[in-house]
């Protein structure tokens, strides 16, 4: 019976895993409700609401069921791959940020670099550019010439670029060591890129 059960829920995880990835469809200022009928993520249970009477939507959180962010916005929209982690934020109804890592785990430097390199093409191609608030303040430089420089910098310190659709939204794109830094090691490190999306507060 043991046996049996073992594979039930063997077969049943596996499953699982390969179910398609589900949706969550939104933009910075879309209400609620229609973040709930445009996604085919189960937002509704997956959302913490306030104390507030009546109560208004406070965060949706993803429940570790590989899910798809498609911002929809016509002119400035893009899908981002799938991940397992992520929170959209409400304010007073409406969409206010998203935070989340647009991937399934920490990845090494070189899948990491070439996810980094498509969604940069995507974002540009969106009519996202970066805001240059200091010197050098641009796309991350991905270029196989910069490659070592980056990777070595990374072992210090994280790598931000700074976007903007101005007067609409306005995006932080990071890219950073986060599994066996330490060690300083180019063949065993690991690397996340986060996302967060909000309003341009110019």
């Amino acid at each position: 019976i043991g046996g049996a059960l073992l594979l039930i829920v063997t077969i049943t995880m596996i499953a699982i895993e390969n179910r398609p990835p589900v949706e969550i469809a939104f933009h910075i200022g879309k209400p609620y409700e229609a973040v709930v009928r445009d996604s085919s993520f189960p937002v509704k249970t997956n959302t913490a609401f306030s104390e507030d009477i009546p109560p208004d939507p406070d965060s949706t959180w993803l429940n570790r069921r590989k899910t798809v962010f498609r911002f929809d916005d016509p002119q400035h929209g893009f899908t981002l791959p799938p991940t397992l982690f992520g929170a959209v934020i409400y304010r007073k109804g409406k969409v206010s940020s998203l935070r989340t890592s647009p991937m399934l785990e920490a990845l090494p430097f070189a899948e990491a670099i070439a996810l980094l390199e498509a969604l940069q093409a995507n974002f540009q191609n969106s009519g996202w550019r970066p805001i240059k608030r200091r010197e050098g303040n641009d796309w991350l430089d991905t270029s196989p010439g910069n490659q070592a420089k980056l990777q070595a910098g990374l072992f210090i310190h994280g790598e931000t670029v700074e976007l903007i659709v101005p007067g609409k939204y306005g995006m932080f794109l990071n890219f950073k060591c986060y599994h066996r830094c330490d060690e300083r090691n180019n063949d065993t490190a690991k690397y996340l890129i986060d996302v967060s999306i909000s309003k341009d507060h110019g």
